[in-house]
């Protein structure tokens, strides 16, 4: 009643085939666990430069200059020498939301430069934390 199966079952390890034929597991690109991490730190950090510009265009200050340029060569480090993109105006007006979004987006870097043991990474990502920390705490009014 039923045709027997002709091929051989797949190999432990391999790649099921496909309607363009058989392919294996070497057939496709591998990244180690430290390339992988490279990648998801880079963008944590592309990310948090994003912010920290929209950031300088609604509140210019020195130390989110400093912040950003640092940030900057963080990511051209772990992209190979490649720069990356910057933000030239703030589409965002509130103020209060970019730091929460820095503050996640730091946290977030803060956990896979650990991971990958990238203490540079880990203390800039840090450092942010602080900053935004501090800007998200209500401050009391003083009378005088």
């Amino acid at each position: 009643m039923y045709e027997p199966i002709r091929t051989p079952p797949p190999r432990k390890g391999s790649v099921h085939s496909t309607m363009a034929g058989t392919t294996s597991a070497s057939d496709f690109p591998h990244r180690s666990r430290e390339e992988e991490l490279d990648i998801q730190l880079a963008g944590h950090l592309g990310a948090l430069l994003a912010v920290t510009d929209e950031l300088r265009g609604l509140a210019p200050c020195a130390d989110l200059d400093e912040a950003a340029e640092r940030l900057a060569t963080q990511v051209a480090r772990l992209r190979g020498g490649v720069t990356p993109v910057r933000m030239s105006a703030a589409p965002s007006d509130d103020l209060m939301a970019l730091h929460e979004r820095a503050h996640a987006l730091a946290g977030r870097a803060l956990v896979v430069a650990a991971s990958r043991a990238d203490t540079a990474a880990a203390i800039l990502a840090a450092e942010q934390m602080d900053v935004h920390a501090a800007a998200l705490e209500p401050r009391e009014l003083t009378s005088r």
